[in-house]
């Protein structure tokens, strides 16, 4: 589930800076293109294409630096509301 949680982030990102190619493991905001801005939408974007609600304590940087820390952070998400609606 992780590949499907990565592809639409990446095409997300992709479609926003066409000019880069992003590794799973690389750090958006240590290559200078990810403003606050930019940050606000992606948070919004994993909320509606995954149905979460981030919440605020899960709003660090750390959580949204890589695709892997955010498909880790829609696969924790999502697994605790399967836990508690079953």
């Amino acid at each position: 589930m992780s590949d499907d949680i990565r592809t639409p982030i990446r095409a997300f990102i992709s479609a926003k800076f066409p000019q880069i190619t992003l590794a799973d493991d690389e750090d958006i905001f240590a290559l200078g293109f990810v403003n606050s801005l930019f940050a606000m939408e992606l948070v919004m974007f994993v909320e509606k294409t995954f149905g979460v609600r981030v919440p605020n304590e899960q709003l660090r940087l750390d959580n949204f630096r890589t695709l892997d820390a955010m498909a880790g952070l829609v696969r924790g998400m999502t697994d605790s509301v399967r836990l508690s609606a079953g």
